[in-house]
């Protein structure tokens, strides 16, 4: 069996059809949040439940993982969810995870904003260019362009080395173009990048 799938229309496979699939381009975007609650409410959150943030982030993922078990064992799918992912780890659940990997292993604004709104924005946005019938190449220039305007704005708003922009908004677009069966792209959007900001995190504060 070939570890890429092919490329389909997403709608067609949405449970839920259009309304399905325009759920979760809506829960996808809602991501976005996520960041801004981690850092205006987490350290006073984590400090009334008697808990670290990291401890706090850790338990969130656990329970993320105990749940897609549950549904895997028994093969049910939710709303949105694509009608394949009764039987495969959900891009739900990779992206969960991947955004918990963020927030444990890089949890400062200057970093976790870019990586992760490229994920909350740019893999939507990737995937609507696709169903216009865009080809593949132009998929690529406009995408990057995208991603390159959110790492710029993160630099404005959360001084983000602006320097990073260029290379990582290229890195996010070919992270998630890769069809993989078990890993869904909403993981590889995030954690390939996230290695490379780990690599590099040494020598940022140098240039």
């Amino acid at each position: 069996m070939s570890e890429q799938v092919e490329l389909t229309n997403p709608v067609d496979l949405s449970v839920g059809g259009v309304y399905g699939h325009i759920f979760r381009r809506v829960f996808h975007i809602s991501m976005f949040m996520i960041p801004v609650i981690f850092f205006e409410f987490g350290e006073s959150f984590s400090e009334s439940i008697g808990y670290s943030l990291p401890e706090v982030v850790s338990m969130v993922i656990l329970v993320a993982i105990f749940c897609e078990a549950i549904r895997l064992k028994f093969e049910f799918t939710i709303f949105g969810q694509r009608e394949y992912e009764a039987r495969q780890v959900s891009a739900l659940a990779w992206g969960g995870f991947a955004i918990g990997m963020v927030l444990l292993l890089v949890p400062v604004k200057q970093y976790a904003y870019p990586l992760i709104l490229s994920l909350s924005f740019g893999d939507p946005f990737m995937g609507e260019i696709r169903r216009m019938g865009v080809e593949t190449r132009e998929v690529i220039i406009y995408s990057i362009g995208f991603i390159l305007a959110i790492w710029l704005i993160c630099w404005y708003l959360f001084a983000t080395p602006w320097w990073l922009a260029l290379i990582f908004a290229p890195i996010c677009v070919f992270a998630e173009m890769p069809r993989l069966r078990y890993i869904d792209d909403n993981a590889t959007m995030l954690l390939i990048p996230l290695a490379g900001i780990l690599i590099l995190e040494s020598f940022i504060g140098l240039m």
